[in-house]
């Protein structure tokens, strides 16, 4: 991963983050200043990895409102490092993305730079998710071993969590203490413990849908052949609605449909991430699919905190991976997961014709 590398990973991971995993922007701005201070950072796929070796994997927790303002102090990954190699005894051997959404995309190439080790190409995710427990990881039944946070105080806190749905609820409660954003560590496995167990390619995958986005003469045209995604709306932002508390940004937004879509109207319900998009009450897609909101003319994604009265945008969704569409994916992270009383139908089942 080079600095030439950094913006095109930047709009994938913004793309694939479903609003959420933090702005860019700010992970964008670590990774190019670690790879200019520490040098570039080997991408490596999980084969690479010994299996007796460990795989750190780093996210930021917290608010995505929160985290764009109050910044990182840069020493948080040296802090988890250190602390994850005391408790385990034995040395990190590579950076994996937690989720190659947002700024949890972008940023684990500034700390794997800040680290001297290489990334893993592969997340628990393949998108951005809100809470500890939703990654492919707890899906596959991997123990969570340990949680380590690390904040910009410098307070560094360990957790023993019985189970993944434990190491949200205490994670978040360290998480809003610290201010509510915060660096961490989970599901710290070796190399065979992380096979199957993960979704790999991801970061190969953000890089190209960056350069699709950038490289074609009809940038949302690019995204959507890339994506195999479906448009579920063209139109302008009338209305959002956006609160911050208990460690999450929470809200909707509502599109007004133009040119083709004139009459039409979307409503986007948010957790951190776009999770449901309904017209006339009906879903048009929820989780674990992925729902994007982008720049109509640039497609360029617009995160959750960012989301303004009068944009001109076009709300996009597209197939999850397989491991979030098992029943225990789907318990995990589908949409009665987050309290709608709805079953989940794949978007391109709800979109068909």
């Amino acid at each position: 991963m080079t600095l030439d590398d950094v913006p095109a990973l930047a709009r994938g991971c913004a793309i694939l983050g479903t609003g959420g995993g933090g702005d860019v922007e700010t992970g964008t701005l670590t990774a190019v200043r670690a790879i200019d201070e520490f040098g570039e950072v080997p991408l490596i796929p999980l084969s690479e990895v010994p299996d007796d070796s460990l795989v750190l994997p780093l996210s930021g927790i917290g608010a995505p409102t929160v985290a764009h303002e109050m910044l990182m102090s840069g020493e948080e990954p040296l802090l988890i490092r250190d602390e994850v190699e005391r408790i385990l005894g034995r040395p990190v051997a590579a950076v994996m993305a937690c989720e190659i959404g947002g700024s949890n995309g972008v940023g684990p190439v500034g700390w794997a730079a800040r680290l001297g080790l290489p990334l893993v190409d592969a997340d628990g995710m393949g998108r951005a998710f809100p809470e500890v427990q939703m990654v492919a990881m707890y899906v596959a039944e991997r123990p969570v071993n340990i949680v380590v946070l690390a904040d910009v105080q410098g307070n560094v806190t360990m957790v023993r969590p019985v189970d993944g749905l434990w190491s949200e609820r205490i994670s978040r409660a360290v998480c809003v203490a610290s201010g509510a954003s915060a660096l961490m560590a989970d599901y710290v496995l070796t190399g065979a413990q992380a096979r199957g167990a993960v979704i790999e390619g991801t970061v190969s995958k953000a890089l190209a849908i960056g350069h699709a986005v950038r490289d074609g003469s009809d940038p949302l045209g690019s995204l959507c052949a890339t994506l195999d995604a479906t448009v579920l709306i063209t139109g302008k932002v009338i209305d959002v609605e956006r609160r911050t508390g208990g460690g999450f940004v929470r809200g909707s937004l509502v599109v007004d449909g133009t040119g083709d879509d004139r009459g039409r109207l979307l409503r986007v319900e948010i957790q951190n991430e776009n999770l449901i998009a309904l017209e006339d009450g009906r879903p048009r897609a929820c989780v674990p699919d992925l729902i994007t909101v982008v720049d109509a003319q640039t497609a360029g994604a617009i995160s959750t905190e960012s989301l303004r009265y009068g944009q001109r945008v076009a709300v996009l969704s597209w197939p999850c991976d397989p491991i979030w569409r098992t029943e225990r994916g789907l318990a995990t992270a589908g949409p009665r997961a987050f309290g709608y009383d709805i079953d989940y139908t794949p978007v391109e089942e709800l979109n068909h014709g």
